[in-house]
This record gives C-alpha cells, structure tokens and sequence, in this order.
C-alpha cells in the first residue's frame, strides 16, 4: 500500500506521509528501532517542509523521533 501511495500520490502527500507514520509506529513497537528512526526522519524532513514547522503533525513527529532516539 505504502509504495502505491508513494508512487500515485508522492511521499509529500498527507496519506503517503500518514502511511508511512503509522509505519513507523509499528516499527518502533516492534524493537526495530533503526527502521524505526530512518522514517521518523524521513517525515519529519517532509512535514517541515510541507506543513511547516509548528504544525501540530509536525511537532508530533518531532515527539515521535524523540521517543526512539531515547531508546
């Protein structure tokens, strides 16, 4: 699903960038904590750009990357 999105849509698109969220969620509950981390960068680069940085999806994923560098 992820690489249609990516593909029809971009990886800047809100539902590509949702996918790849949720992704990233999963990774991390899993312990895959280096997968993990790419993808949070990854959206968080593309939300700052796209949605600015004081957006709240923005600032959630600033959140998100902090709880995985911590582990």
């Amino acid at each position: 699903m992820l690489e249609i999105r990516e593909k029809v849509l971009r990886l800047e698109h809100p539902r590509t960038l949702n996918s790849v969220s949720k992704l990233r969620l999963v990774l991390s509950r899993q312990g895959k904590y280096k997968e993990a981390k790419v993808m949070h960068q990854q959206v968080l680069e593309i939300r700052e750009k796209v949605l600015r940085p004081e957006h709240l999806d923005t600032l959630n994923s600033v959140s998100y990357l902090r709880s995985v560098l911590l582990r």
